[in-house]
């Protein structure tokens, strides 16, 4: 069964912080689809703006989204990046977006400081999680109803992982390949990225 992913883009967003995602979830199925050409690719990636209309990511990387949160295949698996997200705080309706895919998707995920909009939509209430080593603290403070983990590459739960900043959403995204599609595959896919994979949380 083909898995669809949705990653949440926004101004500022941290370039990598969606790119990793996209992608280690892009290649798992370039690299299962040329073992099993009979067989469905593994995941369907696509990016989702709050708007159908261009957005401008960290150092002024030009992305264009697929879809718009109002008009988007009904997602599996949403990844939310971290960067410069206090204005995507600000807005109520992402904010109510999120938490209404959380209640249907199969995970929730997020990147970096990407895990203060999860935590805005309730999704981390009494959950441990991590973040960007900068912004712990921060974290800690705004949302008291979550444990912060310091020390973490990234955290599991049966249906919510977070990561810590910007290169370790390579290695989560990893982990949810090898959640979805088995331990084979995302070794495989690191191997093809050539990507020293930190499998250690």
């Amino acid at each position: 069964m083909t898995q669809q992913v949705g990653i949440y883009v926004y101004d500022e967003a941290e370039v990598l912080d969606f790119a990793g995602p996209y992608e280690v979830l892009s290649t798992a199925s370039r690299v299962r689809r040329r073992a099993r050409p009979d067989t469905p690719a593994p995941f369907a990636v696509a990016l989702v703006g709050e708007a159908r209309r261009t957005i401008r990511a960290r150092a002024g990387l030009l992305v264009e989204p697929h879809h718009a949160i109002d008009d988007h295949p009904a997602l599996d698996i949403l990844v939310v990046p971290g960067g410069v997200h206090a204005r995507e705080l600000a807005r109520p309706r992402v904010i109510e977006w999120i938490a209404r895919q959380h209640e249907k998707t199969r995970l929730t995920a997020s990147v970096c400081t990407g895990a203060f909009l999860l935590a805005a939509a309730g999704i981390l209430d009494g959950l441990e999680a991590t973040t960007h080593w900068e912004d712990c603290d921060d974290l800690e403070r705004g949302f008291p109803a979550l444990r912060v983990r310091r020390v973490a590459r990234w955290i599991v739960h049966e249906r919510v992982m977070t990561s810590a900043g910007i290169s370790a959403g390579i290695d989560m995204a990893l982990r949810i390949v090898a959640r979805f599609e088995g331990q084979d595959l995302a070794e495989r896919t690191a191997r093809q990225m050539e990507y020293d994979w930190k499998k250690v949380r």
